[in-house]
């Protein structure tokens, strides 16, 4: 008989639950403009200290010493950022510590998200682990523009995601078993999804460098004609990478322990909702309908994923994917208790 793993220190665990929960109160008081204006400030840096600690609790790090941190550095940096004006030395330094808390919370929170989810039976049950991804992605994308980060956009964007995915692979590395834990089908998966996201980000960055005049003025149109119907524009690399991944590797993880190497690629997905609010063009209108029609299209992608998947490597007949479903419990500690 094995000894089951005892349950995280529930201290721990409520006091993390409970800066987390004043994190959010503040940015909800900052978003509706009560009370004084580093309200956000106060807001983003408990989310941000909430949230390295549970992802260091989650990933069998040390939870203190991770949220301590985030909390000393975002606390200089906003007392710094509200002094006033300053210059010198001391305006670089606020400037490095506001736009480097906001860099780390984005991927803090687009890691963070993905980590939280639980393997899903069926695929009903890893739709609602997306959404609860998203949600989390949600709150962090708050506390990252709080931040107030001085840094152009892309290259925020960039520096986020590449940052996001390096430590996503790191943890997965650990969580899948290595190397060998990967698998054939795994080795196929990591290596088909990298092309797909660099070809992706390649080929935007050089239509949107060296496309002809014609072709950059057609796609700009059909954006702007989007955005004026529904209101917003869906992101190309949450439909077709990010919420895919999530939802399958949910599905897997059930089955399999390489579903991890799959989840990782939810960080498309759960870092572009975090850094969403980083462009200062972005309404809270839009803000809000990006994700959500990115969710939408990028479930329906997913699900026939899994169903192409199950077809080609699941039982045949309604009975056997029955008897399928029944032993397809992997298990995993439950979602606030450490993976390893």
């Amino acid at each position: 008989m094995t000894t089951p793993t005892p349950l995280y220190p529930l201290l721990v665990v409520r006091s993390i639950l409970a800066v987390l929960a004043v994190g959010i109160v503040l940015l909800g008081v900052a978003v509706a403009e009560v009370g004084p204006a580093w309200l956000d400030r106060a807001g983003g840096v408990a989310v941000a200290t909430a949230y390295a600690g549970l992802l260091a609790m989650r990933t069998g790090g040390r939870p203190l010493v991770f949220g301590v941190g985030a909390l000393v550095f975002g606390v200089a940096g906003a007392l710094l950022a509200e002094l006033g004006p300053v210059t010198g030395v001391a305006h670089d330094l606020a400037v490095i510590l506001t736009t480097g808390g906001s860099v780390g919370t984005a991927v803090v929170t687009a890691v963070l998200a993905v980590m939280l989810t639980t393997p899903a039976v069926r695929t009903l049950r890893a739709m609602l682990e997306v959404l609860v991804a998203y949600a989390i992605a949600g709150v962090g994308s708050l506390a990252v523009v709080s931040f107030r980060p001085q840094l152009d956009t892309e290259r925020f964007d960039y520096a986020a995601l590449a940052l996001a995915f390096a430590l996503g692979f790191v943890l997965v590395f650990r969580l899948g078993a290595g190397w060998h834990g990967l698998g054939r089908r795994g080795l196929l998966v990591v290596l088909g999804g990298s092309a797909v996201l660099a070809v992706s980000v390649a080929y935007a960055e050089l239509l949107r460098h060296y496309g002809t005049p014609e072709l950059v003025d057609a796609i700009d149109r059909s954006v702007r004609w989007t955005r004026d119907t529904i209101g917003a524009v869906p992101r190309p690399l949450q439909v077709l990478i990010g919420v895919p991944a999530l939802l399958w590797g949910c599905h897997m993880r059930a089955r399999r322990r390489q579903g991890w190497w799959v989840c990782v690629f939810g960080c498309a997905a759960t870092g572009s909702v975090a850094t969403t609010l980083t462009n200062p063009g972005t309404t809270w209108l839009e803000a809000g309908l990006i994700p959500l029609y990115s969710l939408v299209l990028g479930v329906v992608l997913g699900y026939l994923v899994i169903r192409v998947d199950l077809a080609l490597t699941g039982q045949r007949g309604s009975r056997a994917r029955a008897v399928e479903r029944e032993r397809a419990v992997r298990p995993e500690p439950s979602r606030l208790q450490p993976l390893l």
